[in-house]
Order: C-alpha cells, then structure tokens, then sequence
C-alpha cells in the first residue's frame, strides 16, 4: 500500500516530538515536511536528539507555509500550534483538499460566540466550524471520524473528563447539576515556550491551581457535556499545575440519580467502551506513571456513601491521549486502518 504523505506544523513543540516520533513510525505514513520557525534549516536529529538513527534523522525544519505545504505533496496536514495560528494553515489547505488534523483549540466550538467568550478574539475562519469533527474518536464514533477533512482533536483536560462522564450523562445515570471536576496537569501541558512561571525553580516543590473559575476548555468540556445530557450542563473545573514533566489526573464529584451505585457507573463504561482499545476500567485508583507514553485512560470509581456522592478518576498521558497519540487515532480511523497502527 502506498503511504500517506503527512507534514506537521509546529513540529518542535511538545506535542509536535511526540507527533514527529509516532508517524516517523507509523507503517502507513512518510513523513514529507516538518516546519518550525525557530528551529528552520535545523535536523530533526540536532532538535530531537531521541530521533538520531531513524529515517527522518536527516530532514531539515522549515519555515511553515500554507503553501510550501500544498506543494510538498503532503494529503494530510497536521497542525501543532496554538489557537488562532492553526485557522491561517487549515482555511488554505481545505481549500485546496488537504486534509487537516488540527491540535490546537480553533475547531473545537460549534459557537464561534462561544469561541469569542472564551478565547476573548473573534474567530478566525468560522465558516469551518460546521465541517469540523469533534475528534474525540470514543465519544462521536469512528463513521463521524469516516473520510472526515477536518479534525478537531481534544484537548488534554476534555479528554480526561468527557470519556468518564458522557455516557453517565447519555443514560441518565447522574445529576448533571452536581459535577465539580478538579484536574491536575504535568508543566508539557502549557507547551514548550520561556514563560517564567514554567521554570524548574517555579515549578519544582509546588503544587498550584490556575485559569480558575473560568477554565478556556470550560467550553468543550461544556458543549460536550450538555450533547450528552440533551441539555444544558454547566460544571466547576479548576485545572491544577503539578511538577511532573508529563500526566495528568481528573478527580470528578457527581451526585447519582436513580440510586445508581459504583457498580452500575462500572457497567455502565464497560457497555459504552466495549470494544475500544484505549480506555481501561481499573480497580485501582488511577494513577498517571500507569500512562504515560501510551494513548490509554484508565478510569476509576468509588462510592462515598457518608456523603451520598460518587467519586470518579481518570488518569491520561497529557502528550498522549490527550494530544499527540490521540490525533494519530484519529486519523487513523478516518483513513479506514486499525485505529491503534503506530500506537502500539
């Protein structure tokens, strides 16, 4: 079979590594472009020095383009970079029938008044906000996925939160009043760039929350949530900074409705994830050493019967399941392959 020609953009962030290391392996993939502006006319061996030896060693970062990409050939673009940058890549290369896996926050939102409440900006290309799938491949389905051009994959936060809570919501199974969601995130999640507060001796020895109450992934979380539900659903989240370079846990309260107990939760994910070959239901307390460097998510549940609540866990890797791996399952399934080729 011949390979599918893919460039990634942003290809020296973290997420862009793990998308450079997994399709440099993936069988199905060549790899034809990789473009970052601070690291143009480098080797992906001088920028990744993990990536000495491998096929792509050689091949130089260059300056990204909408149009050098159109004509390097490549049928598929995936795009690592931050809201609002990726809308400039994906509007020109749709137009030109390329396909578009986009990691960043601009596809996400069906309501580009909604994008604009949250992201404070307007949004950049809202005409394809109604041909972007919600790349959640457990959540929508793999004939959502199907031949799909435009891929909005999830963030890291969502991801960890809507797999436990969707099909509890979809069979009615908790108060959708009740959910308050505290999630905690190694430093990778806020990307490879000089920011003070990432320093290792601002980051080491201390725990702390921020971007509460009002969370940007509030919104998918949100949209997501109340799909499930078949109505609003409004949530606390408070995201946390932990310092491990990699993870992330979700710790989410809920009030069970119908007098629903642990086990039913269990029976529950077991019917609505049968089948799907990432998602792991633990008798453990999930824990995040357990993920990293894998697309899985282990989930968790125990009853707090003093408080008539029910306490749900979940445990991914942040540059895995919640970015780079889990764009590759995407893309996978949309292609037609086995949705864990090069995830193995």
């Amino acid at each position: 079979m011949e390979k599918v020609k893919a460039a990634i953009v942003g290809a020296s962030g973290y997420s862009g590594e793990e998308l450079v290391a997994l399709l440099a392996r993936h069988p199905q993939v060549e790899i034809v472009a990789l473009t970052s502006r601070q690291s143009s006319g480098q080797t992906v061996a001088e920028v990744f020095p993990r990536m000495g030896g491998s096929d792509i060693a050689g091949m130089k970062f260059v300056e990204p383009s909408a149009d050098a990409l159109k004509k390097c050939g490549a049928s598929v673009v995936f795009l690592a970079l931050p809201h609002g940058l990726a809308a400039e890549f994906a509007a020109p290369l749709r137009r030109a029938g390329v396909q578009v896996v986009d990691l960043s926050a601009d596809f996400r939102l069906k309501s580009a008044d909604v994008f604009e409440e949250f992201y404070g900006e307007k949004h950049p290309a809202p005409q394809l906000l109604a041909e972007s799938v919600y790349a959640l491949p457990e959540i929508c389905g793999n004939e959502a996925l199907k031949d799909a051009g435009l891929l909005a994959c999830p963030g890291c936060y969502p991801t960890s939160i809507l797999i436990p809570l969707v099909p509890l919501l979809s069979k009615k199974l908790i108060d959708p009043n009740s959910i308050v969601i505290n999630s905690l995130s190694g430093v990778s999640g806020a990307g490879r760039k000089a920011d003070i507060a990432l320093l290792f001796a601002e980051c080491n020895e201390s725990l702390r929350a921020y971007g509460a109450p009002k969370h940007r992934h509030l919104s998918e979380i949100e949209q997501e949530l109340s799909a499930a539900a078949g109505a609003k659903v409004t949530v606390s989240f408070t995201p946390h900074l932990v310092p491990v370079t990699r993870g992330m846990i979700s710790t989410i309260v809920v009030s069970p409705s119908k007098g629903a107990d642990a086990k039913a939760v269990e029976s529950v994910w077991q019917e609505a994830y049968q089948g799907q070959p990432f998602v792991r239901i633990v008798p453990h307390l999930p824990d995040s050493k357990h993920v990293t460097n894998t697309n899985f998510i282990d989930l968790s549940v125990r009853e707090d019967k003093r408080t008539g609540r029910l306490l749900l866990f979940s445990a991914i890797d942040n540059l895995g399941k919640g970015a780079a791996a889990q764009a590759v399952q995407a893309f996978n399934i949309s292609r037609g392959w086995d949705e864990a080729t090069g995830l193995a």
